[in-house]
């Protein structure tokens, strides 16, 4: 295991190719590839190429890639892998979990303020076909207790509550057990968007006790877009109904005819994927085990994100989102002068990457475990100056 000095971690940071001509501070967008990930999708694409990507001896080893990210994803997440459907991204787990759910007209659906923008779509779909009434309970702005929150807007026909993990703007995290145990009280599942956590926050998924769990793998986890995640507790198996359905997710006779669901969450699973993203998500995830626990580089993100937060509180014209340090690696504020869009984009002239956020109008940055403590500093120079210039 590798230890987390400047000159270990600048020579890890200088292993990820995007990484080298830039300030990169957009990891809560995308993380980087490290060339290891690379490489791993060119290694899987040049063996499926050598062998015959349809070729009888490809298919055993297809199938041992997908059991081994399974496995790596269910360690990751203090889960069994019979517990992990794989995705092509938080949102398609969603759309699992939302559309998986029995619904009846007038049936309760409970939703936060501060969520991706893709669930809200879903939620809203389900209201126009079948009548789900769609609820949403404000955290921004300013909610000092969202499990009061939470359980205020409940009621007998509540059926599930889908609440992001870690708030994808103003950085904050959840506490999804105390969340989870209220709904379980009057028999409501809960489903996490996972999208800003995994890869980022320590998981133990059974002890938190949620139902289903949706994540990627491109963002803190550094993997390749297009492949992610859902977990499904294991007693939820057999309720939560599939809604695209393909080969992957069946057992078949031995004439090639459907012969009933698989038993563990691959049952969800479609089709044909692009296989050599697969071995990459894998390859990404072992190099983050290389440096330290989670708990480690979680404390180390923090650590990171704190100092920025505080180097931020004191530049005139700026106004964090949370008004406290926040407890992951991202760290929105807004701009006096509102100008958020110029800003992003000025920096990226400089080759300095954040993200614009719409709601509430801000800017986001990131920090990993890996980020060099000159990158904050420089992005705090540059953005002093930009506001001299735009007063």
């Amino acid at each position: 295991m590798n230890r987390m000095t400047l000159e270990t971690l600048r020579a890890y940071h200088d292993s990820y190719p995007a990484l080298l001509n830039k300030t990169y501070l957009n990891y809560g967008g995308q993380g980087p590839l490290h060339q290891d990930s690379w490489q791993a999708i060119l290694q899987s694409d040049r063996h499926l190429q050598a062998e015959g990507p349809f070729a009888n001896r490809v298919f055993p080893w297809l199938n041992e890639q997908l059991q081994t990210l399974r496995q790596e994803l269910a360690r990751l997440l203090g889960t069994t892998a019979d517990t992990i459907a794989l995705t092509d991204s938080v949102t398609t787990g969603c759309n699992i979990v939302l559309w998986g759910i029995p619904w009846q007209a007038g049936d309760h659906l409970l939703i936060s303020n501060c969520e991706h923008p893709g669930v809200v779509a879903i939620t809203a779909q389900l209201a126009r076909r079948l009548g789900v009434v769609v609820d949403r309970v404000a955290f921004w702005p300013g909610c000092d207790d969202e499990v009061a929150a939470v359980e205020a807007q409940l009621h007998p026909r509540t059926r599930l509550v889908v609440l992001s993990h870690l708030l994808w703007n103003t950085g904050k995290l959840l506490p999804l057990e105390k969340i989870v145990e209220v709904c379980h009280r009057r028999g409501i599942q809960v489903l996490a968007d996972g999208a800003q956590s995994v890869g980022m926050v320590p998981l133990d998924l059974p002890a938190l006790g949620v139902d289903y769990y949706a994540f990627t793998g491109h963002k803190w986890c550094c993997g390749p877009a297009g492949v992610g995640g859902l977990y499904i507790r294991r007693d939820r198996l057999p309720t939560l109904e599939p809604t695209f359905v393909g080969w992957r997710g069946i057992h078949q006779t031995p004439e090639g005819q459907p012969a009933g669901w698989k038993e563990d969450a691959s049952r969800f699973e479609v089709a044909t994927t692009a296989f050599s993203l697969v071995a990459a998500l894998t390859t990404a995830l072992r190099i983050h085990e290389q440096w330290g626990t989670a708990q480690a580089r979680y404390r180390r993100i923090c650590e990171l994100s704190h100092d920025l937060w505080e180097q931020l509180q004191g530049i005139e014209g700026v106004t964090c989102l949370s008004p406290v340090p926040p407890p992951s690696g991202l760290v929105a504020f807004q701009l006096a002068n509102g100008r958020h869009r110029q800003l992003v984009q000025d920096l990226e002239a400089e080759n300095i990457l954040v993200r614009e956020l719409l709601f509430p109008a801000s800017v986001r940055a990131c920090v990993h475990y890996f980020t060099l403590p000159q990158e904050c500093d420089r992005f705090v120079t540059v953005l002093k100056q930009w506001l001299q210039d735009h007063p």
